[in-house]
């Protein structure tokens, strides 16, 4: 039998969708004991749902405030805390990658047979390299992945029996730093039926430029905005579904939407803002696969992504989209403009919700 844990809510998020695809999987198999989370499913008996409700007052304190790095280690490490503590005897254990270093421990002493961590992006040590790139290009804000978190993902990888990964990209990090492929094993990350093309297409108002994922330097946010800018279409619109973790970037973004008001920022369900969407650009400096842009293929968008992302495997160019250096601006806008006069939305098949192998697979 299996147990999971990932402090993210259950199917909110790239994170927490993660999750409820494990845990509906196990569940389908017969295999599932339980599942840790922050919200778990409504009305769900497996679900065990862990509050960090009496920590809020740390969360707020004043040396907190501008250390994002350190409010997402501790909002980790309290949930795997918590988890380490309540856990029980079972058979196989399947946590997070930066949330599950004490309840493997823990694991290990009750004598479960196998412990799994799902790896959402690539080695620690890759992702930190890339950060330095991202925020020395663009020092708005300071990366998510301190040195406790760095060093407590490590300590996971020697833990941990098997690393999943969800991308060629992501696994070859883990080989370029001496991971043995015998370690790694891969996952074909779906996504939800519902996200498909609109039952009727919608009438295009514009050119119509979507991205979802957290507001991040990282994400390689500027480097749109600095794109956008450069498109003189005063009917395209840029629309940013997500939300900042830091004042800095709710600043940085407070003065470019007051000095374009073409650009929109909005919480909540990204599916019919992909709906509208002529395309999805995910120009990060790194991710492991990114479920923004593979919703957006299943929805018929074309997507714009950058080298340092798993989703590259998914992209044909010149046919559902293209693949850019990353942190190149020019590049940017030329695609973009070259979308922008020969659209390719409803020009492809889109990408099926349950068959997401890659091309050449």
């Amino acid at each position: 039998m299996k147990v999971l844990a990932c402090n993210a809510p259950y199917n909110d998020g790239g994170m927490g969708k993660f999750l409820a695809e494990l845990v509906e999987q196990s569940r389908a198999e017969g295999t599932l004991e339980c599942y840790f989370s922050s919200v778990k499913k409504p009305n769900d008996e497996a679900g065990r749902e862990i509050s960090l409700h009496n920590w809020r007052w740390l969360f707020r304190s004043p040396f907190l405030r501008h250390r994002h790095s350190w409010r997402d280690y501790l909002a980790a490490d309290l949930f795997d805390r918590v988890v380490a503590h309540q856990l029980s005897r079972s058979q196989i254990f399947v946590g997070f990658s930066g949330r599950t270093y004490r309840s493997f421990r823990q694991a290990r002493k009750l004598g479960y047979e196998q412990l799994v961590l799902e790896s959402a992006t690539s080695h620690v040590a890759h992702i930190r390299e890339r950060h330095e790139v991202a925020t020395r290009t663009h020092p708005i804000e300071s990366s998510w992945l301190g040195e406790a978190q760095y060093k407590k993902t490590l300590r996971e990888y020697d833990e941990a029996d098997v690393i999943v990964v969800t991308s060629e990209y992501s696994r070859q990090s883990f080989l370029n730093q001496g991971i043995p492929a015998s370690k790694l094993k891969r996952r074909w990350q779906s996504v939800a039926p519902r996200f498909a093309p609109a039952p009727q297409r919608e009438q295009s108002n514009g050119f119509h430029i979507v991205y979802t994922g957290r507001l991040q330097v990282t994400k390689g946010l500027p480097i749109l905005m600095e794109a956008f800018a450069a498109i003189k279409d005063h009917e395209a619109r840029l629309t940013l579904i997500g939300g900042c973790a830091t004042e800095e970037m709710e600043e940085y973004f407070r003065q470019k939407i007051a000095s374009d008001p073409r650009i929109q920022i909005r919480p909540g369900d990204p599916l019919p803002y992909l709906h509208q969407a002529d395309v999805l650009v995910h120009p990060t400096f790194e991710d492991g696969l990114g479920l923004g842009p593979l919703e957006a293929l299943a929805c018929g968008v074309p997507v714009i992504v950058t080298e340092d992302t798993g989703m590259k495997e998914f992209v044909r160019e010149g046919v559902n989209g293209y693949i850019l250096p990353t942190g190149d601006v020019a590049a940017l806008v030329k695609q973009l403009e070259a979308i922008r006069i020969n659209p390719l939305k409803g020009q492809f098949v889109p990408l099926s919700a349950t068959d997401t192998a890659p091309k050449g697979s």
